[in-house]
C-alpha cells in the first residue's frame, strides 16, 4: 500500500511538472513569436504590402513599390532575427561588454580599435540617393516594427533589456564585418611574423606554409622575443572576435555542357556554422523588381541568387586587401617616422560601458595607414608598433550600391556597370543568363604593390612600400563565354601565367581540382548531376598520400592491417566511413610533427609541407631521429591505439556543431544547440571543416543553390538550420535534416505553397 501510495505521489508530480513545463511552453511561444497571419499597422509605409510565408518559413514579400519592399524587408527580418541582428550591431560597434559583461572586453577593444563601426558611417555617406533610400527604407521597416512592442526573442528576456532603435549605422556595419572575415591575409601575415620572432629563417617559413613565395621582405629591426610576444597576443584576442570565413565554390556551365542546352549555375558558400544561420531565404517582388535567394538579416537585397533575367553566384577571392606596418616610432613616443619626417597620431577616445563595471576608456592611435592595431594588447617592451591598411576602411565603400545594381540588372554589360560600385570584400562572381551566356568577373578595390613587397609580411611603415593604387576596372580577372563553356572559382588561384597583377599569394586548390574532374567526367550535365556534385565527399588529399601508405611500414598487425584497408579506400569521407576516422585521425597527429617549431598544436592547414616532407624528408624529422616515414607509421599507430576496440565512423567524430552566442552559456543549451554526423572534410567539395583538437565541424555549406536558366523556377536552394531564430518555433530547425541528407527547397516567384499570409497597411 505504501508503495502504490508513493507511486500515486510520484505520478501526480510528474503530471504537474509536465503541466508547468506544457504552460511555460505556451506562454513562452506566446510571448516571444512574431505575428504572422493577418495585418499590421504600421506608420511609415505608402501603400499595403503583402507577405506570404511557405511551411518552410520561406517568406515571399510582395510590394507596390520599392521604398515599401525594402521597408517590409527589415519588418520581417526583425521578425524572425531580431536577436541575431542585434548580436550583429553589437559586434560591428563593439557594444558587447553592455550586455555580457568583462567578459567580451577584450574583443570589444579590438572592435572599437579596428574602427568598424565608423567605417559603417562613412560607407553610407558615399552611396547614391538611390542607396542612401534603401538603407533608410529598410531602417524605418525595423523601426516600425519595434514600434509596435511585438513579442521580443527569449534571448532579450534573458539578459533583461530590450532592443534600441536602429541606426543607418547599424544597418551598413555587418557588410563590414562580412568583409573583416573575408580578408583573411592579415591573420597569415601575423604567423609569419610570430615564426621570424622565434627565429625561423623565410627560407623555412617557405617551406612551412608552402602557399608563398619567398619574395617578401621584413623589418629589419625585429625585436625577436617582444615581437614574438606581441603578435601571439594579437592572435589571441583576434580569435575572440566571432569569425565566419572558411571557403566556398561556385561554377557555371554553358549550354554546350549541359542536358537542357542552357546554363547551370551552382554556389555553396561556406561559413562558419551559427545559431541562428547565417541567411535568410527570401523572394522580393516590386514593379521593374524580382528577386530571388539568399538575404543576410540585418541587410537589404538579396546577396546571392536571381532576378528574371540572371543568376550570380560569389566565392572568396582570397585576395590580399590587408597589409601590416612595422612603425618607428619617436622616442617620446608621440609620433612615427615616415618618409624621413615625424607625423603625431591621431588620437580617438572609444569609451566602452561594461555591465556592472566602470566604463573603460580605451585610446586609440591612428597612422596614415589606418589604426595600431598592437595597441589592443598590453604594451610589451621593444615591440615595435604595427599599423593595419585595410581596403574596408576606404571612406568612399560603394558596395550597397553596386548589390541594388546587381538585383535588377539584366544582361552582362548592365551586370558589370553594378559591379563598378564594388569595393570590398573581394569577391568572385559567376554569371549566367536568360539568353544564355555565361560569365565571370572579380570587382573591388585590389591594391597593387611595389616589386619586393609580397603582402605575406608586416611591412617597414616608413612610406617606401605603400600601395601605387589600385587595379583598373577593365583590368581585373574576367570571362564572358569562354571556348571551355565552364567556369570554376573555389579560393583557387583564377588568373593566367600572364596576368600582370597579383591578387594574393595564398589560395585554395583541391576542390576547383576535383570540380573540373566531376565537370569533365561527362559530356552534358542536368541539374540533379549539379546537385550531386556539391554533396561530393571525395578526400584528394586522401589520393595524394595514397604513395605515403605504400611505403610506411607499421610496427604492429594491426597497424599493417589498417595500411592494407586505407590502400583499398575510395577515399570517400563519408559520416559512415571507418577509414574516414582512421584517415583524418592520423593526418590531424601528423600535422603535430611541426609544434616545436610553429607553437601551435596542429599544422594541419597545410598538407603540401607534410607532403613534401614525407617524400623528400624534412629536419623536424631529423629533430626527432627518425625519417618522416617512420614518424608517419608511429602516428599510425597513435592512432590506432586511441581506438582499443572498434574505429568509430567518422560522422560519429566529426559532428555539425551548431551553438548559440548566448544560450550555449545557459542550461538552455540542450534546446537551442544542435549537433548531427557529418561528413567530408575542410578540402572536400562538400566542405566539413572542423576543429582539430575535437574534430567537430564547424564550418560548412551555410548556402546551396543550383540555379536552372532553362526552368528557373525549378532552382533549388538550401541552408541549415532554418528560416526563424526564435527557439520556439517550427521553423528554428526544420531545415537542418534536409540540409544534412543534402536535400534542397524549391522555392518559386509564383505559384508557390502559401500557409501564412500578413499584409502591412500604413498607419492612417
Amino acid at each position: 500500500m505504501i508503495l502504490k501510495f508513493i507511486g500515486r505521489i510520484i505520478a501526480g508530480l510528474l503530471i504537474f511538472i509536465l503541466l508547468v513545463g506544457l504552460l511555460g511552453y505556451l506562454y513562452l511561444k506566446h510571448t516571444t513569436l512574431p505575428q504572422t497571419r493577418g495585418q499590421m499597422m504600421l506608420a511609415g509605409l505608402t501603400s499595403s504590402v503583402s507577405i506570404h510565408r511557405e511551411a518552410n518559413g520561406v517568406v515571399h514579400i510582395i510590394a507596390k513599390n520599392q521604398a515599401d519592399l525594402f521597408f517590409a524587408q527589415g519588418v520581417v527580418h526583425a521578425q524572425d532575427r531580431l536577436w541575431q541582428m542585434e548580436y550583429q550591431r553589437r559586434v560591428g560597434a563593439g557594444r558587447l561588454s553592455e550586455i555580457f559583461g568583462k567578459a567580451t572586453l577584450d574583443a570589444d577593444k579590438f572592435l572599437r580599435t579596428w574602427g568598424f563601426y565608423r567605417t559603417a558611417e562613412t560607407a553610407y555617406a558615399s552611396l547614391s540617393p538611390a542607396g542612401k533610400a534603401t538603407i533608410e527604407a529598410y531602417m524605418n521597416g525595423i523601426n516600425a516594427y519595434l514600434a509596435t512592442n511585438p513579442p521580443q526573442p527569449l534571448e532579450f528576456k534573458l539578459l533583461g533589456y530590450s532592443p534600441a532603435p536602429w541606426t543607418l549605422a547599424d544597418v551598413m556595419v555587418w557588410a563590414k564585418m562580412m568583409s573583416f572575415n573575408l580578408a583573411t591575409n592579415r591573420k597569415t601575415e601575423l604567423k609569419r611574423y610570430r615564426l621570424l620572432a622565434k627565429g625561423l629563417s623565410q627560407e623555412r617559413i617557405a617551406q612551412l606554409m608552402p602557399f608563398d613565395s619567398n619574395k617578401g621582405r621584413f623589418s629589419s629591426n625585429i625585436q625577436k622575443e617582444a615581437d614574438k610576444k606581441q603578435t601571439e597576443a594579437l592572435l589571441a584576442i583576434a580569435s575572440l572576435i566571432p569569425t565566419f570565413a572558411d571557403a566556398s565554390n561556385n561554377w557555371v556551365l554553358g549550354g554546350s555542357r549541359t542536358t537542357s542546352g542552357m546554363p547551370l549555375l551552382a554556389n555553396d558558400v561556406h561559413l562558419g556554422l551559427s545559431l541562428p544561420s547565417t541567411w535568410h531565404l527570401m523572394q522580393l517582388e516590386a514593379p521593374d523588381y524580382n528577386v530571388i535567394g539568399a538575404t543576410l538579416p540585418g541587410l537589404p537585397c538579396v546577396v546571392i541568387g536571381h532576378n528574371t533575367q540572371i543568376a550570380w553566384g560569389v566565392t572568396n577571392l582570397e585576395g590580399d586587401v590587408e597589409d601590416l606596418y612595422v612603425l618607428q616610432e619617436t622616442d617620446d613616443g608621440s609620433s612615427y617616422v615616415y618618409q624621413n619626417e615625424s607625423k603625431p597620431y591621431q588620437i580617438r577616445t572609444e569609451i566602452i560601458n561594461v555591465k556592472d563595471e566602470p566604463p573603460v576608456s580605451l585610446k586609440v592611435r591612428e597612422t596614415l595607414y589606418g589604426p595600431v592595431i598592437s595597441d589592443v594588447v598590453e604594451k610589451i617592451p621593444n615591440a615595435a608598433p604595427l599599423a593595419l591598411r585595410w581596403i574596408g576602411h576606404h571612406t568612399k565603400d560603394t558596395t550597397f550600391d553596386a548589390y541594388l545594381a546587381l538585383n535588377q540588372a539584366s544582361n552582362w554589360t548592365e551586370f558589370k556597370n553594378a559591379m563598378k560600385h564594388y569595393v570590398a570584400p573581394s569577391q568572385n562572381f559567376v554569371y549566367a543568363d536568360v539568353k544564355g551566356n555565361i560569365g565571370h568577373l572579380v570587382p573591388g578595390r585590389l591594391p597593387i604593390r611595389k616589386l619586393g613587397h609580397s603582402g605575406l609580411y608586416p611591412m617597414p611603415g616608413n612610406g617606401e612600400w605603400d600601395w601605387q593604387g589600385f587595379i583598373p576596372f577593365e583590368e581585373l580577372p574576367q570571362q564572358f563565354n569562354p571556348e571551355s563553356d565552364y567556369i570554376i572559382t573555389a579560393n583557387n588561384k583564377i588568373t593566367p601565367p600572364n596576368y600582370p597583377y597579383t591578387l594574393s599569394l595564398e589560395f585554395a586548390q583541391y576542390r576547383a581540382i576535383r570540380i573540373e574532374q566531376l565537370i569533365r567526367s561527362r559530356e552534358k550535365h542536368s541539374r540533379a548531376d549539379m546537385l550531386t556534385m556539391q554533396q561530393d565527399m571525395l578526400s584528394l588529399l586522401y589520393k595524394d598520400f595514397i604513395p605515403v601508405f605504400k611505403n610506411l611500414q607499421p610496427s604492429s598487425a594491426r597497424g599493417r592491417q589498417w595500411r592494407k584497408r586505407l590502400l583499398a579506400w575510395d577515399g570517400i569521407l563519408s559520416p559512415d566511413s571507418q577509414e574516414a576516422t582512421v584517415f583524418q585521425t592520423w593526418y590531424v597527429g601528423l600535422s603535430s610533427l611541426t609544434q616545436a617549431e610553429t607553437g601551435e598544436d596542429y599544422w594541419h592547414r597545410y598538407p603540401r609541407y607534410f607532403l613534401n616532407a614525407m617524400q623528400n624528408g624534412d629536419v623536424a624529422c631529423d629533430v626527432l631521429k627518425m625519417t618522416c616515414l617512420e614518424y608517419a607509421a608511429v602516428v599510425l599507430e597513435e592512432t590506432l591505439a586511441r581506438f582499443p576496440n572498434d574505429i568509430p565512423a567518422w560522422g560519429q567524430l566529426h559532428q555539425a556543431t551548431f551553438n548559440h552566442p548566448v544560450l550555449t552559456h545557459t542550461p538552455l543549451a540542450f534546446l537551442s544547440d544542435r549537433k548531427m554526423p557529418f561528413g567530408g572534410d575542410r578540402l572536400t567539395v562538400n566542405v566539413g571543416g572542423y576543429n582539430p583538437n575535437n574534430l567537430r565541424m564547424n564550418h560548412g555549406a551555410t548556402y546551396r543553390q543550383v540555379i536552372d536558366l532553362s526552368e528557373i523556377e525549378r532552382s533549388r536552394y538550401m541552408h541549415p538550420m532554418g528560416q526563424s531564430g526564435h527557439l520556439l518555433s517550427p521553423q528554428y530547425d526544420d531545415l537542418l535534416p534536409l540540409w544534412q541528407k543534402g536535400e534542397y527547397l524549391p522555392i518559386q516567384t509564383k505559384d508557390y505553397p502559401v500557409t501564412e499570409t500578413l499584409v502591412l497597411e500604413p498607419m492612417t
